[in-house]
């Protein structure tokens, strides 16, 4: 069966000051109305400009809206206490009816954020790891147990459980041999981040055989890219949706378009090229 591309967007920058508030209420009123299926938004600890936290403003989009669907893109586990996280994450998905989509990474070179979240940077990929196994416990186990190298728990009572079953999809973002190694491990599909259709296509065959290795479908694994856009998207629409139809004959059914610019009339000049145009145009998808 074909399905239509489900396209998101990551929106961007957000207003100072009180007119944050307004911007978010506002976007999220539009998308509702909208074909786009999803709002996407990034996690930082620290920003020069506004960056809200990214579990309580999915929280408030949650409020706000009844049909989108709504994740990070990505939450950075090693940040995060992970029962405090996977409550937080039940209870959205909870609150929502089922809407969160939790694409998870490790993170980048930011020695601050992991100074100022009490993770050393090299051991961020082992925290992770854990992290995904308590996430799948406390959200499907009747007596959640995790007995591990930096995390440890017995029996604890674990509610709301999440609405979606077994649990909201984890999309495991990465680039490397580390990141497939836990998509085919932990994951229920891969997030890539602004790769060309021949990077792409490089790492699907990589992806590809860490499922082979692993003895697991690739079948199985959903497909995801965060795509960028840049400049004035009005002139660049159709080079979007030839790349979206490439990006399709590789097996993608979820992108997200970035489009963040330096202002917040070129963003929403942006958005409505994308609610308008693109998604109209947009390629069908053939999983």
């Amino acid at each position: 069966m074909e399905i239509k591309y489900r396209i998101g967007i990551m929106p961007g920058p957000w207003p100072p000051g009180r007119d944050g508030g307004g911007f978010l209420w506002t976007l999220c009123d539009f998308l509702e109305e909208s074909g786009i299926d999803s709002l996407w938004l990034s996690d930082r600890l620290s920003s020069p400009a506004p960056v809200p936290e990214v579990m309580t403003t999915l929280a408030a989009v949650a409020a706000r809206t009844s049909r989108l669907k709504f994740g990070p893109s990505v939450i950075v586990l090693p940040y995060r206490t992970p029962v405090v996280a996977a409550k937080e994450m039940a209870t959205i998905d909870w609150l929502s009816r089922g809407r969160l989509f939790p694409a998870v990474g490790v993170g980048v070179e930011l020695p601050r954020e992991f100074e100022a979240s009490g993770v050393p940077f090299k051991e961020r990929g082992r925290h992770a790891d854990e992290i995904l196994q308590i996430f799948k416990t406390l959200w499907t186990s009747d007596h959640p147990t995790f007995n591990g190298t930096f995390f440890r728990f017995d029996d604890v009572g674990f509610q709301p459980k999440p609405v979606q079953k077994p649990h909201p999809p984890i999309w495991v973002g990465g680039n490397s041999p580390a990141a497939f190694r836990r998509v085919v491990t932990y994951g229920d599909g891969w997030h890539a981040t602004f790769l060309a259709t021949d990077a792409l296509r490089t790492s699907l065959d990589q992806l590809r055989k860490a499922a082979d290795a692993a003895k697991r479908s690739f079948d199985t694994i959903e497909l995801s890219m965060r795509v960028g856009t840049k400049g004035p998207i009005k002139d660049s629409r159709q080079a979007i949706i030839d790349q979206l139809a490439d990006y399709k004959k590789l097996g993608l059914t979820h992108v997200m378009l970035d489009i963040r610019r330096d202002s917040l009339t070129e963003m929403l000049e942006a958005l409505d090229v994308v609610t308008s145009e693109i998604r109209r145009r947009a390629p069908r998808a053939s999983r």
